[in-house]
């Protein structure tokens, strides 16, 4: 065993039960989610006495304006608001919860472990579209949108890692995740950036991807297997194999598992066509290219 229990003093654990528990049970409730985020992080900032003053008509500093009037997601954007494919719906509600996931992330707060740990599983159980037990979430993690992952149970993903579910992320029990690792559901094509391939990307039971590492869009890191520190997955991992390099080759199976894995003759398996995942983008949407660039080979440019 490599860890041990850590227990805080009584008067900590009960506070920090109190506001979990409170905020938990006001995002499980009808109240608007746009306000209970904007709430908790002014409380979380200590901005409350300023943020009263401007409440009730006081002159702000136009710095004080834009920093408490910023608690609100209302009135912020994030990247994948811009994403033409998104599920609107999803979103309204996804983007309160990530709001508040990152700006607690930038509170003192988000190191202290006991409790941010608590925090951010809580907040998992409502942003993630499924979302098992007893998983820890340290500080730094990011995702697209969050409503598009399901995590199992005991599932560990450690500081800086970024789960992108612009198509879908599924991550399997008792997963374990190193920092900054990097794990794509989405490609964009190599003539055409604007052109996005939206794929199911699967994690399953039991992996360890260790730090740095990237994992491709549509891939499937079998069970029991192990990734390799900045090792590029491009293709599926076949089960209780260890993979490393850039891309990720088999080098060996994982001590103990020989009877029960199948050996790689050849090439890793790539089943990420049958994981595209297919999209429709509305009608009257204002489609614009931020790159403006020439796609024509022809043109003399």
């Amino acid at each position: 065993m490599t860890k041990r229990h850590v227990s805080l003093p009584v008067d900590a654990e009960e506070g920090l039960k109190a506001f979990i528990s409170g905020v938990d049970n006001r995002l499980s409730s009808d109240e608007d989610t746009c306000a209970v985020v904007e709430d908790v992080l002014v409380d979380l900032h200590g901005d409350r006495e300023a943020y009263e003053r401007w409440q009730a008509g006081e002159d702000v500093s136009a710095a004080q304006r834009v920093r408490l009037q910023g608690y609100d997601p209302c009135n912020a954007t994030l990247e994948s608001e811009y994403y033409a494919e998104k599920d609107e719906d999803a979103f309204k509600r996804s983007k309160h919860l990530q709001w508040l996931w990152r700006q607690f992330d930038a509170t003192p707060m988000a190191d202290n472990v006991e409790f941010a740990l608590r925090f951010r599983q809580m907040l998992a159980n409502h942003l993630f579209d499924e979302c098992g037990d007893g998983c820890r979430f340290f500080k730094g993690i990011t995702f697209t949108y969050g409503h598009n992952i399901s995590v199992g149970d005991n599932v560990v993903i450690h500081d800086d890692a970024h789960l992108d579910d612009r198509g879908r992320l599924t991550i399997g029990d008792r997963v374990s995740i190193s920092d900054g690792v990097h794990i794509y559901s989405h490609d964009h094509d190599i003539v055409d950036q604007t052109a996005v391939d939206n794929y199911h990307t699967t994690i399953e039971d039991d992996v360890r991807i260790t730090f740095d590492a990237m994992v491709r869009a549509g891939c499937k890191v079998g069970e029991n297997s192990i990734v390799g520190a900045r090792s590029v997955v491009q293709s599926d991992v076949p089960a209780h194999h260890v993979v490393v390099g850039q891309p990720a080759q088999s080098v060996r199976i994982k001590p103990g598992w020989e009877d029960v894995a199948e050996p790689l003759d050849g090439d890793h398996p790539d089943g990420r066509a049958d994981r595209q995942i297919e999209y429709d983008l509305p009608d009257d949407l204002d489609q614009f290219d931020e790159f403006q660039r020439d796609l024509d080979p022809t043109s003399g440019r």
